[in-house]
């Protein structure tokens, strides 16, 4: 028989959760895998990062600890244009220059998470704007490879994800529509621009039993975070997440 809460103990769940939430935060703050980039932020930082972890990632239902201590290491402030800054935390894309953007903190906790990495995962990145995802991505798993089309993003990134220390990623610049078939096969694939399609050397260089996201959709109208899925025997299986919106993945495909 189904059990309907009554208004009394669905605010005590509510509040056991709320504690649950703070209690994690308040053990990322100490043992989080990027620790010296945290105690390099000043107060205002960590107080604000601590804030877009609970409000935007954690209570909006991301519950993957290690994916969690990703985003509250990484110190988002040092991978926006000085004269956002003060927005790094905001819940929204910030323009990064080249019309490219920032994703939102939450679409960056929500695609990492979907892939389901783990230590040994060898991940590719279409698309590395100024190497946030990069930096989220690399305490979770064993390599990163990230690679971007516009060559001042690519080699500014690269700069930044070295001076860092997030020491697994390799940054390259070239068309991220064809993979990057030096380092393929790859356990797990994000695309953080939106195809028409989705790329068949992306499906190519995808490994069996890998998982791959991507947002698809025209530039002008809403697009579909999908998931895809390799089996085994190589079948590809394909699932809708959430209605996003990117920057076009551009390229010689155009």
């Amino acid at each position: 028989m189904t059990k309907i809460l009554t208004e009394k103990p669905a605010k005590i769940l509510l509040g056991c959760l709320a504690a649950f939430i703070t209690l994690i935060i308040a053990s990322i703050q100490l043992v989080g895998p990027e620790a010296f980039a945290a105690k390099a932020d000043d107060a205002e930082f960590l107080y604000e990062r601590t804030s877009m972890v609970k409000n935007q990632i954690a209570e909006r239902g991301i519950s993957d600890r290690r994916v969690i201590e990703a985003m509250m290491s990484v110190p988002r402030h040092k991978f926006v244009p000085d004269k956002y800054i003060t927005r790094a935390y905001d819940d929204n894309p910030l323009p990064i220059g080249y019309g490219q953007t920032i994703s939102q903190p939450y679409i960056v906790a929500y695609m990492t998470e979907v892939l389901n990495l783990n230590k040994n995962s060898t991940v590719l990145e279409v698309g590395t704007g100024s190497g946030y995802q990069a930096a989220i991505l690399s305490p979770l798993v064993k390599k990163v490879y990230t690679i971007e089309i516009i060559p001042e993003l690519a080699k500014s990134a690269a700069v930044r994800l070295k001076d860092l220390g997030y020491t697994n990623v390799d940054a390259g610049i070239g068309d991220g529509y064809y993979g990057w078939t030096t380092h393929a096969p790859f356990d797990a694939i994000i695309v953080t621009a939106a195809a028409g399609h989705i790329p068949p050397p992306l499906l190519e260089q995808l490994k069996s039993n890998g998982r791959m996201v991507i947002p698809v959709g025209g530039s002008f109208m809403v697009q579909n975070l999908i998931l895809i899925s390799k089996g085994k025997d190589g079948i590809i299986t394909t699932r809708n997440l959430i209605p996003v919106r990117f920057v076009p993945l551009t390229g010689k495909h155009d």
